[in-house]
């Protein structure tokens, strides 16, 4: 998907520099499922592709600097690989979850609070899931709409690439409202704020803090998906899927991915 870029995060590597890279990386993994040397398409840096912004998960904080839930995980990451973490802020529809922006050597990584879906399988390999989630619904302060049976003839407003766009599409129909497309999260956020969109459907995390923050917008509903969030990597790149999934076990272990899931959520996970 085109989406607009109000937000960079850290340029990307000189073309030509990149293209040695990539290279160098094909070359030693071979993209071979029985996983080859570990290599990074930057010497000291493994590079995230995310889309930005999608807080809690990866948003600008102070300073510009990019921070959030997934940003710290892969720190982890790149703290037990010796390297430190690179963020590249891609189209999430046209290069995260299609795999281009792994193919074509944007990035080590991709997180992006993606859920694992079968289709997205068939682009990229993910990690082991490190995190729940579920779709929910959010509305303007006292619009009394609390499920999607109410917003027959209304429009509701959905971010392309998603899930939460999948599950309004297929109940389209049923419920008989409009389907409104933002490019990124802050626009179909903002759709609801301004009342272009009577609500807007989007990943329960994302929503609740979104609502916490701004008092004229509430969470009035959540539909159980099993959404699992997982960490991308380039399809037969196990050698650095093991990596990841070894920071996160490790992390669960030790009670540091609790203490990282608290500061982001207020609370420990369930």
């Amino acid at each position: 998907m085109a989406r607009r870029r109000t937000l960079r995060a850290l340029a990307v590597l000189p073309a030509l520099s990149l293209a040695v890279a990539v290279t160098g990386c094909v070359e030693s993994t071979g993209g071979g499922g029985q996983g080859g040397e570990l290599s990074l398409i930057a010497p000291g840096s493994l590079t995230t592709c995310t889309h930005l912004p999608y807080e809690p998960f990866q948003f600008p904080g102070e300073g510009g600097k990019i921070v959030g839930f997934d940003v710290d995980l892969v720190d982890l990451v790149a703290r037990d690989l010796g390297v430190q973490q690179k963020i590249v802020d891609a189209p999430f529809d046209e290069g995260i979850q299609s795999g281009e922006s792994l193919n074509s050597g944007q990035c080590d990584v991709a997180a992006a609070a993606m859920t694992i879906t079968d289709s997205r399988k068939q682009n990229l390999d993910f990690s082991d899931p490190y995190f729940d989630a579920e779709q929910a619904l959010m509305v303007k302060k006292g619009s009394g709409i609390t499920d999607l049976s109410q917003l027959r003839g209304k429009k509701l407003g959905v971010q392309v690439g998603t899930t939460g766009k999948d599950y309004a599409e297929a109940h389209k129909a049923e419920f008989g409202y409009e389907v409104v497309d933002f490019d990124d999260l802050a626009l179909q956020q903002n759709g609801v704020q301004i009342n272009r969109v009577d609500a807007a459907i989007n990943d329960n995390g994302v929503l609740y803090s979104f609502a916490k923050n701004n008092q004229d917008v509430e969470v009035t509903k959540e539909f159980v998906t099993g959404d699992k969030y997982g960490i991308g990597v380039r399809k037969g790149n196990t050698a650095l899927q093991t990596k990841v999934n070894e920071a996160l076990a490790k992390a669960k272990q030790s009670g540091e991915y609790d203490r990282i899931y608290e500061k982001w959520f207020g609370k420990k996970p369930e």
